[in-house]
């Protein structure tokens, strides 16, 4: 077992009968790490109980998902149970937290990145989890883009391939929780940082495509835009789309337009990979404002409206996940692992096909593979610094290095 990562998947209402399940698939001994991904119906204290008593002395990692993607079976029903189970010291990564995102997610980021640039050389191989919900009343999310950029600040010059993404505990976004130093956690983040010898390649799925010119933002609130080329940024929103002028809600916005800052030359050829695309969190008719996921804009920033393209989601999935396999050698993969936004469920986007079905049957592993559906999604962005993403599906497989 020296050496080896499993994976185990179960969907069960009975969150003791699912750790049992994925413990028989994992096999009888112990591992030295067990990643969880726990669907946002179970109750919290409940998976840990369960989990604890089904690996004992095991340290444990991760909180709620959304729902939950293997070769087994997917869902997002909130009883979905997938685990990635590490056996040995030379795949086991090593788990640094953070408790402290409430007093400030850029200060916190960029003390966890002070302390994972002091347990890596160059190019290790990281992933990042953290609670995406900072309050339910009203909804505030713990800002991903603040995080990133503290966390980078922390990095200094260490050149990391880091992926990751933020928790839920379904898909309307109700809450999220952690598992840290063997209790549920609030306002939590957390790194696991592979050991030297194994590295990570990873592909990014799109699926957005522009609908609108350049407009430039005129003003902004944080993550609240207010304004498009001088006019309120939901009359134009709603006028580019076609949609009746003062009725649009947030939740149908969120599910047909995204905002897109397109990255590098503004005037080349359109190419989905050079978008960075905010998910649309709110809309406001009194103030003509939308609220984005991510409070990274700026008054001046050159956005465009981006529609949500099934088809274009389903086409990035073969095309990214085909690219992918070319890059990489079965014989060294030791798991692949998914991180999936989970508007991109068909139950939300409206898509015939579930693209995460997509992703499996064209990558057809041969290898452990787990998936879960996030609220954002972390990932190297053309060739520079890793960056949080709204509406794409990260696709990593990790390798033994040659």
């Amino acid at each position: 077992m020296t050496g080896a990562v499993r994976t185990a998947y179960a969907s069960n209402q009975n969150i003791m009968a699912a750790a049992s399940e994925c413990r028989a698939q994992i096999g009888r001994a112990n591992p030295d790490l067990v990643l969880a991904f726990v669907g946002g119906r179970h109750d919290p204290a409940s998976a840990l109980a369960a989990l604890r008593g089904t690996f004992p002395d095991v340290t444990l990692a991760g909180g709620s998902a959304a729902g939950a993607i293997a070769t087994a079976g997917l869902g997002y029903t909130g009883f979905e149970l997938g685990l990635i189970a590490f056996h040995g010291a030379e795949v086991t990564p090593q788990v640094i937290s953070t408790g402290a995102l409430l007093e400030g997610e850029e200060a916190a980021g960029r003390s966890l990145g002070r302390e994972v640039r002091d347990h890596t050389d160059d190019g290790a191989a990281v992933l990042l989890l953290f609670d995406s919900v900072a309050s339910t009343s009203p909804l505030r999310l713990h800002p991903a883009s603040q995080l990133m950029a503290g966390f980078q600040a922390g990095l200094n010059d260490r050149a990391l391939h880091v992926i990751g993404g933020g928790l839920l505990t379904d898909i309307n976004i109700s809450d999220g929780w952690m598992f840290v130093d063997d209790d549920v956690r609030k306002h939590a983040m957390t790194a696991l940082v592979f050991p030297a010898g194994i590295t990570a390649s990873t592909a990014i799925l799109h699926g957005c495509r522009p609908v609108s010119s350049f407009m430039q933002i005129t003003r902004i609130e944080g993550a609240e835009v207010l304004e498009l080329n001088g006019e309120p940024a939901l009359t134009v929103i709603e006028r580019m789309l076609g949609l009746e002028l003062g009725t649009t809600s947030g939740q149908e916005l969120s599910l047909v337009a995204t905002l897109g800052q397109k990255q590098g030359d503004p005037f080349a050829p359109y190419d989905e990979n050079n978008y960075v695309n905010r998910l649309i969190l709110h809309a406001n008719p009194a103030r003509g404002s939308i609220t984005l996921f991510e409070p990274d804009f700026a008054v001046g920033t050159r956005v465009q409206i981006m529609s949500r393209d099934n088809v274009l989601m389903l086409e990035s999935v073969e095309r990214g996940v085909v690219e992918l396999s070319r890059r990489t050698v079965a014989d060294n993969c030791l798991f692949a692992l998914y991180i999936d936004c989970a508007g991109r469920a068909s139950v939300m986007s409206g898509a015939p096909t579930e693209e995460a079905e997509l992703v499996l049957q064209t990558l057809a592993p041969i290898f452990p593979f787990m998936g879960f559906y996030s609220g954002v999604e972390i990932a190297p962005f053309a060739g520079d610094y890793s960056r949080p993403l709204d509406w794409t599906g990260v696709l990593s497989v990790f390798q033994r290095a040659p």
